[in-house]
């Protein structure tokens, strides 16, 4: 057993996550490996604080379930909601069970199989709508802007019952949440823009209620006390933020790579069978995991990890993507394979924790990327694969723009 460090200096350790060169942007930073590789657990710099790196796939999997080790970080290894509130406001994926079962049950019902199979005509004549645009307005055209963002913005505003005329101001504050570099008053600024936002759309929803999952939660479960409407709001911001920042960029990333290997490209593009596109969609989020530093965790007592002793009180950060690329998850897993088996991977993250929006989030992927694809044949980068800027130092690695031509 690794014993731990007794230390939070942070002045000798590596920031998390590493810098990825903008010459090889698909595959995680080199050291991710070598961290694999090494005995115990690696300490790092996240968010200005000493933590424990998990980077192992079923050491992902082990810390994840433990429940000596907790969700509850708000606070605690990262900043909560102004003027402590998150004292008082129930997020649910900064919860441990039982409670974080309770509320995540309440908004369930609008991310479940038949729900989203239900919504996917519609998803399929938005991403034809955004494309009809794209198209009619011709080259050159941003795919981060035109069609990557705007795609899942909408889809998510229709599921929350959110203005889709507003998608912009959440796009704003939202990358401020998700950056790792902002100070902590525009962190706490751009959470107050967001919360007090739909706090107010909350009271709308009480005066005409439609069928969008703020005003069924908010009829269903706040007049009934089993919700605050605090909690309703706190816990539609992360909503709306994970349903377009994650898979916007998981769209874009996807395109690149495939732009970038024409071979996969095109078995993708020209396959009938809808297997083979779950299949590719399945190994793209595995091989690329945009979702870098979101997954934190607690441990509420001394727990050993991969053979490193974790102390009570100390944090840990999940590296999803170097998770999905251990040998002993995947062999030969820094190569792309459409065929392989991809159950298991943890791009949504692992447990009861895993991501509520993750059914949803596949059927975007599987509808647009094809899409995409299909109907501009010969898309193809604008600028240089190096002289796009990458978005390292945010909590979802993506392009921050990604201009094409066809």
């Amino acid at each position: 057993m690794t014993t731990t460090s007794d230390t939070n200096d942070t002045t000798s350790l590596p920031a998390f996550p590493p810098t990825r060169p903008a010459s090889c942007p698909f595959d995680p930073p080199s050291e991710f490996a070598q961290w694999r590789d090494t005995d115990g657990l690696r300490r790092v710099v996240w968010h200005g604080i000493a933590v424990w790196a998990v980077s192992r796939y079923e050491d992902i999997k082990s810390a994840l379930t433990d429940p000596r080790i907790s969700a509850d970080t708000l606070g605690k290894l990262q900043p909560g909601f102004p003027d402590g509130a998150e004292s008082t406001i129930p997020i649910f994926p900064r919860m441990d069970d039982p409670e974080h079962n309770r509320i995540r049950r309440l908004l369930t019902k609008d991310f479940t199989v038949k729900r989203v199979r239900a919504m996917r005509p519609q998803i399929e004549k938005m991403v034809d709508g955004f494309l009809d645009d794209m198209i009619t307005k011709g080259p050159p055209a941003d795919v981060v802007r035109d069609f990557a963002l705007p795609v899942p913005s909408l889809v998510v505003s229709l599921l929350l019952g959110v203005p889709y005329d507003d998608h912009q101001f959440f796009q704003k504050h939202s990358q401020v949440v998700l950056n790792m570099e902002a100070s902590a008053e525009d962190h706490a600024n751009a959470s107050i823009a967001l919360f007090g936002y739909l706090y107010e759309l909350i009271g709308k929803k009480e005066q005409q209620p439609d069928s969008a999952l703020l005003s069924r939660v908010f009829h269903a479960h706040v007049v009934t006390g089993e919700l605050s409407r605090e909690a309703l709001a706190a816990n539609g911001v992360l909503l709306l933020q994970a349903g377009h920042e994650t898979t916007a960029n998981m769209i874009t990333l996807s395109i690149l790579y495939l732009l970038q290997n024409p071979d996969q490209l095109a078995r993708l593009r020209d396959s009938d069978n809808p297997a083979v596109v779950t299949k590719a969609i399945e190994e793209l989020l595995r091989y690329l995991t945009v979702v870098t530093s979101l997954v934190e965790r607690i441990a509420v007592e001394d727990v050993e990890i991969g053979g490193q002793l974790v102390r009570a009180g100390e944090g840990l950060i999940m590296n999803l993507p170097a998770g999905n690329r251990d040998s002993a998850f995947q062999a030969d897993a820094d190569n792309f394979d459409i065929d392989r088996n991809n159950i298991g991977h943890v791009a949504f993250g692992y447990g009861t924790h895993a991501c509520i929006g993750q059914v949803l989030a596949r059927a975007e992927l599987e509808i647009a990327v094809p899409a995409l694809l299909r109907r501009i044949p010969k898309l193809r980068l604008a600028v240089p694969l190096e002289d796009l800027r990458y978005r390292g130092d945010m909590g979802v690695f993506g392009v921050h723009a990604m201009p094409v031509t066809w």
